[in-house]
């Protein structure tokens, strides 16, 4: 299938079934071919639009790449979310991912969720024995200020349910259970869950309502969020208003998704896996083995400060300008007229600086060895 035929999936609401479904089910997309130069110029008009479009749409989808921090989260989630098969009587534990922003993490757990429940509905089918549809995973993208009703419209919206808009808070929960128990949820994810303000009164309150959709919901809560360490959610509490946190702690297990770092040669290692798995999935009549692992990778440090996000977003857009530019590859200079985040820019002298002095450096000593 072409990237042109999966271009619905650039609207998708995933906190929607339906949607979620679509990004669920969507086959893999089709690298399209690398031209030469040469076939490039031979394209005719309408070949070279189409051909654009698809390289358009694939440079901005190069991801998910199975980092080792990727790897290694999706085995504590197989881990827990496997480990959680006791009665409905006992209580399942629950797992909060807490990272910096732009290391993939939501990227990372949509990912587990579409093998999830792809799974899921090939073990035991799209229907339950009562004849509803099954819905392994439900996603639920938390805003500022969520109280409790708000978290149980948010989880009834994900279904469509018609009482969303009318229950009150008491009855939106309880329809919620009812969603969770007739499509058989097993995994519902909450992202952004820094929005809640923990320490606040709604925060306890929310607090609190996890605390029972742990207890009554026969699934595996996954929290997704931003210094959540800070915020609370894993502290004992001092005070007895935080009772419900240090509950809340017991019965979660943290995991993050550290940056790529270059202080230690397994490090070094790494980041260069990470070029070298870039360089393949890019679509640049002149890009050549090297382009980013071997003449840039200093640079490229520099600039995403070890963040996967930022650096796939200059990645993307040096691509998208190449095309759009004619360079058809990427370079030092094009990639300088580049903007991304504020955070990789604010980040970016203090590196370049160690770099250029070479007090640091992203290659391994075996690729030192042979310059």
């Amino acid at each position: 299938m072409t990237t042109g035929a999966l271009a619905g999936l650039g609207s998708l609401a995933l906190s929607r079934k339906e949607d979620f479904k679509m990004f669920v089910d969507a086959p893999r997309r089709t690298q399209p071919a690398r031209l030469a130069r040469q076939a490039l110029q031979a394209l005719d008009e309408v070949s070279r639009t189409a051909y654009e479009r698809d390289r358009r749409t694939w440079h901005a989808n190069l991801g998910p790449i199975k980092t080792p921090q990727l790897v290694s989260l999706h085995e504590d989630l197989w881990d827990i979310v496997d480990s959680n098969q006791q009665d409905g009587d006992k209580t399942k534990g629950a797992v909060a991912i807490d990272a910096f922003p732009g290391l993939g993490k939501t990227t990372a757990v949509l990912a587990f969720a579409r093998e999830f429940h792809r799974r899921e509905i090939a073990e035991h089918g799209a229907f339950t024995a009562q004849g509803h549809e099954r819905w392994p995973v439900c996603r639920v993208g938390l805003t500022g200020n969520t109280g409790m009703k708000d978290l149980n419209r948010a989880m009834l919206e994900f279904f469509g349910h018609p009482g969303r808009q009318t229950s009150t808070a008491a009855q939106l929960g309880l329809q919620a259970l009812d969603c969770m128990l007739l499509c058989e949820v097993r995994l519902l994810i909450l992202d952004d869950l820094h929005f809640l303000k923990w320490r606040k009164t709604s925060g306890i309150e929310v607090s609190n309502h996890l605390k029972w959709i742990a207890n009554e919901f026969p699934v595996t809560l996954l929290k997704v969020g931003v210094g959540l360490t800070d915020k609370g959610l894993f502290s004992e509490g001092e005070a007895a208003g935080d009772t419900a946190l240090a509950q809340t702690g017991r019965r979660t297990t943290r995991l993050d998704m550290p940056p790529f770092a270059i202080d230690t040669e397994p490090g070094r290692r790494r980041w260069r896996q990470l070029l070298l798995a870039l360089e393949q999935r890019i679509v640049l009549a002149d890009a050549h083995p090297g382009m980013l692992a071997d003449e840039l990778p200093d640079y490229l440090f520099a600039r995403s400060t070890g963040h996967i996000g930022s650096l796939m977003t200059l990645i993307n857009r040096g691509c998208q300008r190449a095309v759009r530019s004619g360079a058809e590859r990427l370079t030092l200079n094009l990639l300088d007229q580049v903007r991304i985040d504020a955070a990789a820019e604010q980040a970016r002298a203090e590196l370049e600086h160690a770099l250029q002095a070479g007090k640091a450096t992203s290659r391994p000593a075996r690729v030192r060895a042979s310059r």
